[in-house]
């Protein structure tokens, strides 16, 4: 049923509401006098259930129709939590008819419920085992606690499981395949234990038939003739026709049939339809295939708008006789409602031009919107005036008579998590739906209403691409590159759909805020849902690298898609929307997100392709609270354009305290002048998705883009000023189409809507009608420029499918590393030709130097060409007459430099620096002057061997000469010491050589070399060393003793120098270092004695050859070994004969030692005892010894202990003790 007949039904509805019984509240009704809750089943869906949904039935068991509008139902769990707000119910329960109210959502177990009366809205979560379900008077919840009885908000009320709410008792404990039950006469005790038992759950209808026969009718009776509601609804039928479509999987759950021998080229029945649907789990136990006869017993019900027949088990009959068959009805696609009812169900083969002008739903329910008439349906005030009622009207109109659903013909969410695994129908990387798109249909269709909406469902579900139903025309290759728009440069304007360089992932862990995701399949994060704080919008993960396989490389898909988009532009100025406001989410550089897009879109081109106009100071900026998290910006070539000043955001506007500020940048052609410059403002106006509404149909916040429009009309003349300009352009996204007010003010205001070159093209798409949100406006002077206009349809034409965001949601993967669906708006392409003014210059060179050696260079020009408003640019050439020397190019600066010479006379030479003038600038022109003079010479030398022997060695001195002028030529003297000892004259390469030697003496010898200069170069010298190294010689040292006597001994050291050469000169003898004689050579041998020795020890001496001017020097060394002096020692004793004990004996010691003195102690030992005494300084002591105690002879030991120059001695001696 269509929009209309909903809208007349409804009316309809509550017109017979003034005659339906007024409900009271069902209190103690055994003999069903009022409206009563008849059954409860709250596990639907579950394991085991024989229910897919949660369901209440309701039961009038009068004799009269009762009104439901002013009651709805709700319902509580065990214990009294809401279920959530009570659903108001409509419409009226036939006398001893029944309502089904289905609870909650479709499960995966069960059978269908049947057709319900009403869905509720928002579903209730029932409790399996029961719970709390209320019918009110009134839709406001009431709380309870107990028995309900006599409670006048409450209609009926049924508690079970032990609720805490029933009436009187609560009712029994339901299971998945028990529900609670009433008696089928509805007998109300006002006690649910009493009322209700536990049955198999039979959920019923208002249209199921309660009583009464089955009538015969055709298919065109049943459907009614010019009749949106079937005459036959809630009776029984029985009818016959031939199977045209089976729908046994997938969810749809019936088949289609026909009245045989009906369709063609002609409708033997206009204005009612021979063509039927047949639902339920009965229609579907047949196995049925197209050309099957079939007759079916059923109820004839309206389900969402289309006439349906459910027959119960057994109604389905396959017939055996011969019959006519169905051919589709050939014929154009029917425009009216009224047309399309009298062909509800049949099998159609429509002649018309389709083309696709929706794809939005194509990955979510296999949905694809066709227009008729080869054009896609378009937004209405994007084609009339806003304000032209008549003329939207027409528009609307249009829409509705082409427009059409081609179905998949199933009821499965390919988005939900237990369809995501199935490859969705339609969609694959080469077969992309594109809209605009033509659709040529290669198979019958049946018309069908559903979803509320007329559609196309091919006659069996389609699980792959669908070729075999429809094919599509390719409009990608025509889109992989822009249509030329001709210029010198292309300006262009692009929404990037939300690019955050912060993903919500990074949000969350840097503990700026939480994050929502949308998920893929496998449940990984996508893109962002929500993110508190005012957070990131774009995608929830980034991977940091190059794979795009990667479940997390989400950031990475998004901006490959918009980087390829944006390269393959070619645009030379871009204007971006919806780009991430980085200041805005607390970083401190508010251009962080736009030059990491500028990293990549570089990293893309491989060269600096793309640079962006830097954002305002922060201090000529709205406060950060005042920004959208979301900017607009620009980013340009740097090659091909200028800016010129720089940005500027209107600041201080109420008329943007819900938008995005407009930005403004002046650019002109790279090289051109100031004067030329234009000015481009980007705009993001207020969306249509929040705001007042002024009833307009031009969405939401309409006046709020209106007074936008106002204000930027005069930040355009501001700007405009300030740049010196009458060029202006506004580009971007201003959310509104291209007949709406907000563009009626800009125009009204002196620009004019650059349209597309093509009048097809658009830049945007929603609810299948295709329109331009994104426009670039022209001043009057700036639409002089313009050559050509593109909306290039790269994203809007996409199934979002294609989008970053939509990675992996199917089985059928169709993200691509493409421009396809980067975002979801067209960018736009303005060509513009720019041309240049031209201003005068002046050229200045200088040269260094100024003086050079002829032959030699180069000399150094610097020039430098200026202007009065801009820098000139472009290329400098050198002239010497009519000779052109080179050319060089200016830098960014104006100037230059270029490297003259070797010029080969001598002189004065002019060189002229000519200016040749850049798009901007005439040429100009100056000269220099160089004096060029006779070259200078450079001379190196070596010498080969650098080191030779003495009297016998030669070396070769090898010489190169070199000019700055032309080659050298003439002589090279060689001289040792002032004397010329060689001449050489150069050969043809500047090198000359001469062999010097044999030298008479070792040395270091110093050789000049003086090259003696020619006509055209001057002289020059230099000089090598060679090393003349003497004849080797040997020394040996004897020493004869080597072993001597401190104090006493001398030894003779004897040196015998050798050579191969005859040896003259002189030997120093060294005693411990020191030179202690020098002595001639005579035949080879000097000699000198040495000693005596102070100290006793080893002594170094060393025999040292000083060598001669032909004998090197020589050495050798040795060691004299000086030993201690053994003193002679004498010994007397006085007297020599004593008493015993008595007399005292003196003994005397005298000590001597040849050169030296003798020092110590003596040790005297005697009669037993030991006398020490110190020597003196002449070497004696004297001891006295005590008397001896006994007599005989006594001996006496002397004992001198020695000293460090002097070895110990012993003597004897022996005194006479007598009495």
């Amino acid at each position: 049923m269509s929009t209309t007949r909903r809208f007349l039904a409804a009316l309809t509805g509550a017109t017979l509401g003034i005659a339906a019984l007024a409900v009271t509240p069902a209190q103690a009704n055994p003999a069903g006098t009022g409206l009563v809750i008849s059954e409860v089943f709250g596990a639907g869906g579950n394991n085991g259930a024989l229910i897919n949904a949660d369901f209440v039935e309701l039961y009038n068991p009068t004799d009269g129709a009762i009104d439901l509008n002013g009651l709805s139902i709700h319902y509580r769990a065990l214990a009294g939590a809401s279920g959530g707000a009570p659903y108001a119910l409509a419409g009226e329960v036939p006398s001893h008819a029944h309502w089904l109210i289905q609870m909650g959502a479709v499960g995966a177990n069960g059978a269908a419920l049947p057709t319900p009366d009403s869905v509720a809205l928002p579903s209730f979560s029932m409790a399996g085992p029961g719970g709390q379900v209320y019918l009110l008077n009134g839709t406001t919840e009431i709380t309870t606690n107990g028995d309900t009885v006599g409670n006048p908000l409450v209609v009926d009320m049924v508690g079970l499981n032990n609720s805490t709410s029933f009436e009187t008792a609560s009712g029994p404990t339901t299971t998945g395949d028990l529900s609670a039950n009433r008696d089928a006469s509805g007998t109300d005790t006002d006690n649910n234990a009493a009322d209700f038992t536990l049955a198999a759950p039979t959920p019923t209808n208002s249209g199921t038939s309660s009583g009464g026969g089955t009538t015969a009718a055709t298919i065109a009776e049943i459907q009614g003739e010019d009749a949106q509601v079937s005459p036959f609804l809630g009776e029984s039928v029985v009818t016959e026709g031939v199977v045209t479509a089976v729908y046994a999987t997938g969810g749809l759950n019936g088949f289609y049939m026909q009245t045989a021998g009906t369709g063609g080229g002609t409708d033997a029945t206009p204005g009612a339809s021979d063509g039927i649907f047949v639902f339920g789990s009965a229609a579907t136990a047949v196995a049925l295939v197209p050309g099957d006869l079939v007759e079916v017993t059923a109820d004839v019900a309206e389900f969402a708008g289309e006439t349906e027949l459910t027959p119960t088990t057994g109604g389905v009959v396959v017939l055996a006789e011969e019959h006519a068959p169905v051919t589709a009805l050939v014929g154009p696609y029917p425009s009216t409602e009224s047309d399309r009812e009298a062909h509800e169900g049949e099998l159609l083969a429509p002649t018309d031009d389709f083309v696709v002008t929706d794809n939005y739903a194509t990955n979510q329910y296999g949905e694809i919107g066709l227009a008729a008439g080869g054009q896609q349906l378009r937004q209405p005030t994007d084609v009339a005036d806003a304000q032209d009622t008549d003329a939207i009207a027409a528009v609307v109109a249009d829409n509705a008579a082409r427009g059409v659903v081609l179905d998949d013909a199933t009821s499965i969410n390919y988005l939900s998590a237990a369809n995501q695994a199935t490859p969705m129908p339609w969609l694959t990387p080469t077969n992309p739906v594109r809209i605009g798109s033509a659709a040529t249909l290669h198979q019958p269709v049946v018309l069908s209403y559903r979803n509320s909406t007329w559609k196309f469902l091919p006659t069996q579900p389609v699980t792959d691409d669908g070729a075999a139903v429809v094919t599509f025309s390719d409009t990608r290759t025509a889109n992989q590159t822009p249509q030329p728009v001709g210029g010198d440069l292309t300006l262009g304007t692009f929404n990037v759909l939300n690019y955050f360089n912060t993903t919500g992932e990074e949000w969350v862990t840097s503990g700026r805020g939480t994050c929502t995701y949308y998920n893929d399949r496998t449940g990984s994060p996508v893109s962002d849902n929500t993110c508190t704080n005012n957070g990131p919008r774009g995608a929830a993960q980034s991977s940091g690298g190059t794979d795009l396989s990667d479940p997390t490389a989400d950031l990475e898909r998004q901006q490959t898609k918009i980087v390829r988009a944006i390269n393959a532009t070619d645009a030379d100025i871009l204007s971006l929307e919806e780009i991430e406001n980085s200041v805005a989410l607390g970083e401190a550089d508010r251009d962080d997100a736009l030059a990491s897009l500028v990293d990549a879109l570089n990293a893309d081109a491989g060269t600096t392709r793309w640079a962006y106009a830097p954002s305002p100071a922060a201090v000529d900026l709205p406060g950060v609270a005042e920004q959208d998290v979301i900017r607009t910006a620009f980013i340009y070539n740097p090659g091909t354009v200028d800016l010129v000043g720089d940005s500027v955001v209107l600041t201080d506007e109420p008329a943007f305290a819900d938008a995005r500020e407009p930005l403004a940048q002046a650019f002109k052609r790279a090289g051109a002048l100031p004067s030329d410059a234009f000015v481009v403002i980007v705009n993001h106006f207020k969306s249509k998705g929040s705001g007042d509404d002024d009833g307009t149909g031009q969405g939401l916040a309409n006046p709020d883009r209106i007074a936008q429009a106002q204000a930027l009309l005069t930040f355009a003349d501001s700007v405009a000023t300030a740049r010196d300009t009458t060029k202006v352009f506004l580009t971007g996204d201003f959310n509104a189409y291209t007949q709406e007010d907000p563009v009626q003010v800009l125009e009204a205001g002196g620009f004019t809507n650059l349209t597309s070159d093509d009048p097809g093209d658009t830049s945007y798409q929603f609810d299948g009608m295709a329109g331009s949100l994104d426009h670039v406006f022209a001043s009057a002077d700036a639409q002089d420029l313009v050559s050509g206009v593109d909306v290039w349809q790269i994203n809007a034409e996409e199934a979002v499918a294609f989008e970053y965001s939509r990675y992996n949601y199917n089985a059928t993967l169709l993200y691509a590393d493409d421009q396809f669906r980067a975002s979801d708006h067209n960018p736009e392409l303005v060509g513009l030709d720019v041309p240049y003014a031209t201003e005068a210059t002046t050229t200045g060179a200088t040269v260094t130097p100024d003086t050079i050696g002829v032959g030699a260079g180069p000399v150094t020009i610097d020039a430098t060409v200026s202007a009065d408003s801009a820098t000139p640019s472009g290329t400098v050439e050198y002239w010497v007459g009519a000779d052109k020397l080179g050319e060089s190019v200016l830098d960014g600066s104006g100037a230059t430099s270029f490297d003259a010479g070797p010029f080969d006379t001598v002189g004065s030479v002019t060189i002229e620096v000519r200016y040749l003038g850049d798009p901007s600038h005439d040429p100009s022109s100056t000269s220099v002057e160089v004096t060029v003079v006779a070259g200078q010479a450079t001379i190196t030398a070596s010498a080969a061997p650098s080191s030779v022997e003495v009297l016998t060695g030669t070396s070769t001195v090898s010489v190169l000469v070199e000019s700055d002028g032309p080659d050298p030529t003439g002589s090279v003297e060689f001289s040792i010491d002032g004397d010329v000892i060689a001449t050489s004259t150069l050969a043809g390469d500047g090198t000359a050589e001469a062999v010097l030697g044999p030298f008479p003496e070792a040395g270091e010898v110093t050789i000049d070399v003086t090259y003696l200069g020619d006509a055209t170069t001057g002289g020059a010298s230099t000089a090598v060393q060679v090393t003349v190294d003497a004849i080797a010689s040997a020394t040996t040292l004897a020493l004869a003793p080597a072993k001597v006597t401190v104090g006493s001994g001398t030894t003779t050291l004897t040196a015998t120098v050798t050579s191969s050469a005859s040896v003259a000169g002189s030997v120093e003898f060294l005693v411990d270092g020191d030179v202690v004689a020098t002595e001639p050579v005579t035949g080879g041998v000097a000699s000198t004695e040495i000693g005596p020795f102070a100290a006793v020890g080893s002594v170094p001496v060393e025999a040292r050859f000083t060598g001669s001017p032909t004998v090197a020097g020589s050495s050798d060394a040795g060691t004299v070994r000086v030993v201690k002096a053994k003193p002679v020692m004498t010994v007397s004793t006085k007297p020599a004969k004593v008493k015993v004990n008595k007399t005292k004996v003196k003994v005397a010691v005298a000590l001597a030692a040849p050169g030296i003195r003798v020092s110590g102690t003596v040790t005297v030992r005697a009669g037993g005892r030991t006398y020490v005494a110190t020597v003196n300084k002449k070497g004696k002591v004297t001891v006295t010894l005590k008397p001896f105690r006994s007599t005989g002879r006594a001996r006496i030991t002397v004992t001198y202990g020695g000293d460090a120059l002097n070895t110990s001695v012993t003597k004897r001696t022996t005194v006479t003790v007598v009495r």
